[in-house]
């Protein structure tokens, strides 16, 4: 419950930005068209997801000849959550990770890195598309799709601003220009990665109570982590990072506050403390 409240919070707090930084910098007419920019380019990325990244990565469909029990397990899970069978696909990589994407539960896609499948059992699998089937009923893509839209309306209205001075019939003075500028589009990043992050925590709360074993996820990550530190995805996208069930991308220190994903050690530990 903490992390849909997180969630909607956080999404709050990037729409005031938002109507903040679209007053005080563009006016109406900036705002607009920012907002215009934002919703055509993220609503492609909305629509057309899971074909671009199926295609990035090389995905094919996994035949049900080929792995029976797969498609056994992903729909005793779909059955379980409620929600209809995705369509599977392999990747071609001996990096052990897996993603989910699609705009709803009707069009989702579930994909498994060939190095996944021969890393984990079949119980620590099963908590794997326990959680990529949760963001799929959490429909964690509209989520994540709204964030990105709000925080990249906020940095184009900032580069209008840029170049155009700001709206000077606001009296914005130039250190507070300067300000607004440069640190409210680092804030709506910031803001945007944490709602990536709730949805992660959330994901593997739903996976784990959906199949009553929040421990098989946690031996799951574990065993993912070591694994993707001996072989890194070498063609990973960083756009494409959120998507995976664990960062293709180290991320220590301060630059874990731009990680799309929560620290591997408090998943590992709120799973471990799960009661179901």
């Amino acid at each position: 419950m903490w992390n849909q409240i997180k969630t909607i919070l956080l999404i709050g707090v990037l729409t005031g930005l938002v109507l903040l930084i679209g007053n005080l910098l563009g006016g109406r007419e900036g705002l607009y068209i920012a907002l215009g920019f934002a919703i055509l380019l993220n609503g492609i990325m909305y629509f057309f997801s899971d074909k671009i990244v199926l295609a990035m990565y090389g995905a094919k469909p996994m035949k049900k000849t080929d792995y029976p029990w797969l498609h056994t397990m992903v729909e005793d899970i779909a059955h379980k959550a409620g929600i209809p069978k995705p369509k599977l696909y392999i990747v071609p990589s001996q990096t052990p990770n897996a993603f989910a994407t699609g705009r709803s539960p009707k069009n989702a896609v579930v994909a498994c890195t060939e190095g996944i499948l021969q890393l984990l059992d079949k119980e620590e699998l099963r908590g794997v598309l326990a959680h990529e089937l949760s963001h799929v009923k959490n429909r964690d893509m509209l989520v994540t799709t709204i964030a990105a839209t709000l925080a990249a309306v906020i940095s184009t209205v900032a580069r209008m601003a840029l170049w155009t001075g700001g709206d000077r019939d606001r009296g914005v003075h130039p250190i507070a220009l300067i300000f607004l500028v440069i640190i409210t589009p680092l804030v709506a990043l910031l803001l945007q990665l944490a709602v990536s992050r709730s949805r992660e925590y959330l994901a593997d709360e739903t996976g784990a109570r959906t199949i009553k074993n929040p421990k098989v996820l946690a031996q799951a990550l574990a065993k993912l982590e070591h694994g993707n530190k001996m072989h890194p995805m070498r063609n990973a996208n960083p756009a494409t990072s959120s998507l995976f069930i664990v960062n293709p991308f180290t991320t220590q220190g301060l630059l874990a506050a731009f990680s799309t994903h929560p620290p591997m050690k408090e998943r590992i530990k709120r799973l471990n403390e799960m009661k179901v």
